[in-house]
């Protein structure tokens, strides 16, 4: 199974020890499924990791092994365009990630933006705890 993990989901991984991110992410270092991200991906979480108000919360090394496993064990697609279907354009780039890489699931913990969208072009676009409960069965 293909998935892609939003950065909010990836971020929250590392803020929350056991919950259903952090859980997702280690079933994916377990070779449970594969995943799917893309340069734009690997540059936002850059960027979100880098930021003042997250570093008393993440450790740089833990950020480090994070973007290290992203570009060496996932899939990274080449995202050439945005898509239109959510009003936040960064979201317009996760999606065309998922769908340029051919995601079962995109897995986000946006309720406002991506989640309501249910599915595009084959994707489903779920929450963390539904995702395990998909990947663990």
């Amino acid at each position: 199974m293909n998935l892609v993990l939003d950065s909010n989901v990836l971020v929250s991984a590392l803020l929350t020890r056991g919950t259903p991110p952090d859980q997702l992410y280690r079933a994916w270092v377990d070779g449970r499924f594969d995943l799917v991200t893309s340069d734009w991906q690997l540059d936002e979480l850059k960027r979100v990791l880098g930021y003042e108000k997250l570093k008393r919360y993440i450790k740089p090394m833990e950020a480090s092994l994070l973007l290290e496993n992203l570009d060496s064990m996932a899939h990274v697609v080449e995202v050439t365009e945005s898509r239109g279907e959510s009003p936040d354009p960064d979201d317009n780039w996760i999606l065309a990630t998922a769908v340029t890489g051919a995601a079962d699931l995109l897995v986000t913990g946006d309720k406002n933006d991506l989640l309501h969208l249910k599915q595009v072009e084959g994707v489903r676009i779920v929450n963390a705890r539904e995702a395990l409960k998909l990947i663990l069965r």
